[in-house]
């Protein structure tokens, strides 16, 4: 195992990694930007280092500072977290040529998922269901609009490097698809830097399922349950919790290994390593592999409060060349698991919110787990994801986990900006969601102020 750790991110993540970390015995090196010098993931770490000014192209996206800082306190690896470089295959890359260990899976596997459209290929040949769409990039309208004929209206364009809901949209018709093939090829060049789209069937109502996979250096590879992730604004996931009710206590057993099976299946068609997540799309009672994605999830904390997993322990002990001692007949399941994404945002009109934290008192509790970026005095400046904490509430069965989460909420004070606590208190209190109810729309028909 190495003995010192660089963290080449921010907010709670990078907070919670040090935490891991720490408690197995590591120090621990922050990086941090002009703009965030007085957080708390820069306080805790036994060493810190200035990157540079606040924007992240200047600093958390600067690979030569991060890896000069390596160099500086001699840490011996880098932990991406989730943003900013963990996805980026070329940094893996630069690490090991620096001689660092880098937190994630095999730079050859990242470029596998990179391109969309490829990834589908590898997986489909692997027997994953893929959602049914182009086999390769359309490279231009008229290809685009052969494939929508093919396929079926309406279908959904996608940037094939996107991620995040960007260089994504819907056309129902030939004449929308002229229109959304610019938009999105125009999008795809600004954001990734490539014009290149495909287009699949897009699915009206569907569910979004994950499947968290673990694997080891040594071809040791395990699925860790699903979660569901169906509460979106925007292909921004919003709530997420396990398991998904479609497959609690014990429901569509035989759709929930179909589910796995293609899990392990596409993680090792990539050849991965590491913690990663293979996510799907659910609808009339079939699976359809979206990608894979190569890094720590935001949500990941519900898969460890209900399978008892430490999963960045393990993503450090993997990334030091240790067996993955856990088996598949060793994940269980106990009880169930919410997470809120509490932002710096107005609660109806969704407009972020900057501003210092004059009172920040998270509640407390039965079953209730904060994971925070910043601390009351704090400022939620503008230059990032305006993503303060994470609340993430446990019980015994879902409807434990739901009551505890409106008391949680409920106490939660945030004052100095706005928060989107109102809409999850919305949301939680919905007789739709609590019911389970839930597809990938949600937003658009539920919890809607009063």
């Amino acid at each position: 195992m190495f003995q010192k750790l660089l963290i080449a991110n921010r907010g709670e993540i990078a907070r919670r990694i040090g935490v891991v970390a720490r408690g197995m015995g590591l120090k621990t090196v922050a990086v941090y930007s002009d703009a965030d010098a007085e957080l708390p993931f820069v306080k805790e770490a036994d060493e810190a280092v200035r990157i540079g000014p606040a924007p992240a192209k200047d600093s958390y996206l600067n690979t030569a500072a991060i890896l000069e800082a390596a160099r500086q306190t001699g840490a011996q690896a880098i932990h991406p977290g989730y943003g900013f470089l963990s996805e980026n295959g070329e940094f893996a890359q630069a690490c090991a040529d620096a001689g660092l260990i880098f937190v994630g899976p095999p730079p050859e596997a990242m470029a596998r998922m990179k391109d969309k459209s490829q990834a589908r290929r590898l997986v489909s040949a692997a027997g994953v269901p893929v959602v049914p769409g182009s086999e390769d990039v359309v490279p231009d309208v008229a290809s685009a609009l052969a494939e929508a004929e093919r396929i079926g209206y309406p279908v959904l364009v996608k940037a094939a490097s996107g991620g995040g809901g960007i260089g994504m949209a819907v056309a129902r018709s030939p004449a929308e698809m002229e229109k959304v093939y610019r938009q999105c090829t125009d999008r795809a060049k600004a954001a990734f830097g490539k014009e290149g789209v495909y287009v699949e069937r897009y699915f009206p109502a569907p569910r979004h399922i994950e499947v968290q996979i673990l694997g080891d250096q040594h071809g040791h590879l395990i699925h860790c349950l699903e979660r569901e992730c169906s509460i979106q604004r925007r292909h921004q996931k919003v709530v997420e919790e396990a398991p998904s009710v479609l497959f609690a206590d014990g429901r569509n057993p035989e759709l929930a290994q179909k589910l796995f099976t293609a899990a392990v299946a596409a993680a090792k068609a990539f050849g991965y390593a590491n913690a990663g997540t293979v996510e799907f799309l659910y609808s009339d009672g079939e699976v359809y592999f979206i990608e894979m994605n190569a890094r720590l999830q935001v949500e990941h904390p519900v898969t460890e409060l209900t399978t008892g997993l430490d999963l960045i322990g393990w993503q450090l002990r993997i990334a030091a060349g240790e067996r993955l001692t856990v088996t598949q007949e060793d994940v269980k399941r106990r009880g169930a698991a919410l997470e809120f994404r509490i932002y710096a945002e107005d609660p109806v009109k969704f407009f972020p919110s900057p501003g210092p934290l004059k009172v920040f008192q998270p509640p407390t509790g039965e079953g209730v787990r904060l994971d925070a970026g910043y601390g009351e005095g704090n400022t939620v400046t503008p230059h990032y994801d305006p993503m303060i904490a994470k609340l993430i509430v446990t019980g015994e069965t879902r409807a434990q986990a739901i009551e505890r989460s409106v008391a949680a909420l409920q106490t939660f004070r945030i004052e100095g900006i706005k928060t989107n606590i109102p809409l999850h208190l919305r949301i939680v209190q919905d007789a739709a969601f609590q019911a389970g109810e839930l597809d990938t729309h949600f937003l658009e028909h539920h919890a809607k102020p009063a």
